[in-house]
């Protein structure tokens, strides 16, 4: 099993999409081993995306990802990360695949609805940024 990190962002938790997300998530066969609605401190927001802080983005990224509540997510099954991956789309809505989450919710490239982590290395230091090992079952 393998395990992979999720956020469900603030353009669709606003738009009170995440039961949709959710849904999905289990149809494709992910246990949810962690979950939890939490609104980030700007602090965190930094923290987290810190590898992007010299790109031109990073800090409306922040300012959108601490807008409002999100919902992080810690999701395992086989193959997890590239499947999540595959599930979420392409970053860019526009190029995304008919039935993905970006595709049939993002709003555009900035609020593209879902975050995912791209490799183990990443996974294992997103999800316990967000999750101790007591809240993962």
């Amino acid at each position: 099993m393998e395990r992979t990190f999720a956020i469900i962002k603030p353009d669709a938790v606003e738009r009170k999409l995440a039961g949709k997300i959710l849904d999905r998530i289990e149809s494709k066969g992910f246990n949810i081993v962690g979950m939890k609605k939490i609104k980030l401190t700007k602090s965190q927001a930094e923290g987290f995306y810190c590898v992007h802080k010299e790109r031109p983005f990073f800090n409306d990224l922040c300012a959108f990802m601490t807008r409002s509540p999100v919902i992080v997510l810690c999701l395992e099954k086989e193959n997890a990360i590239a499947d999540w991956r595959t599930l979420m789309g392409a970053t860019n809505p526009a190029n995304a695949e008919p039935g993905t989450i970006r595709k049939d919710f993002a709003i555009n490239i900035e609020e593209n609805s879902s975050h995912g982590s791209d490799a183990p290395e990443t996974a294992a230091f997103e999800i316990p940024y967000f999750f101790s090992a007591l809240e993962l079952v």
